[in-house]
């Protein structure tokens, strides 16, 4: 029954995070941060698939992973291949809503952390860079949270560089309801 309810947390997860993205972030070029961040951004510049960007970022992250925590790697293979294939399938929704832009900030990133959080309630996840959180976590005894914050933060600061400073703005709102929403489902 276990691995039931972690597969439709799975999938269910994905689904929101893939709409939070699609009908939320992409039409007013916000981001998120870690991996999905990055593909965003290089989805934005260069109209790349943005989880075919996660995927091929997350190659090095997984390697690594499986010659380290074989546990981790096990537990978000398959998080961030079905919520990747997800973000790509589900492209087409981008225009079907017309939310303000401050608004879609903070709906994004509540869809966002609902299905991360969603995820991370049964220990899967869509990997990329909290995996790199959580190795420097346990060499350093710095708080996790803390890299995943500093991570963030370089990718949000990036986008702005390269996008716009509105994307930037929006962009620290979104991770913040992200972060707030995680942190809710999975206390």
């Amino acid at each position: 029954m276990y691995f039931l309810k972690k597969g439709f947390a799975l999938i269910f997860g994905s689904i929101l995070l893939s709409l939070g993205v699609n009908l939320f972030l992409v039409p007013h070029e916000i981001l998120d941060g870690g991996t999905v961040g990055i593909g965003l951004i290089l989805n934005y510049i260069w109209d790349l698939n943005t989880g075919l960007i996660i995927i091929l970022l997350s190659i090095p992250i997984f390697i690594f992973a499986w010659f380290h925590n074989r546990n981790y790697f096990y537990n978000n293979l398959h998080g961030m291949l079905i919520s990747s294939f997800l973000i790509d399938f589900l492209r087409p929704v981008g225009g079907l809503l017309e939310v303000e832009a401050l608004y879609s900030s903070i709906l994004g990133g509540i869809l966002v952390g609902s299905g991360i959080g969603l995820m991370l309630k049964f220990q899967t996840s869509t990997g990329g860079t909290d995996f790199i959180a959580q190795f420097l976590c346990d060499k350093t005894g710095i708080n996790v949270g803390i890299y995943i914050l500093i991570i963030d933060a370089f990718v949000i600061i990036c986008g702005g560089l390269l996008l716009t400073s509105e994307t930037f703005l929006l962009s620290i709102l979104t991770i913040l309801f992200v972060g707030i929403t995680t942190s809710y489902i999975t206390r």
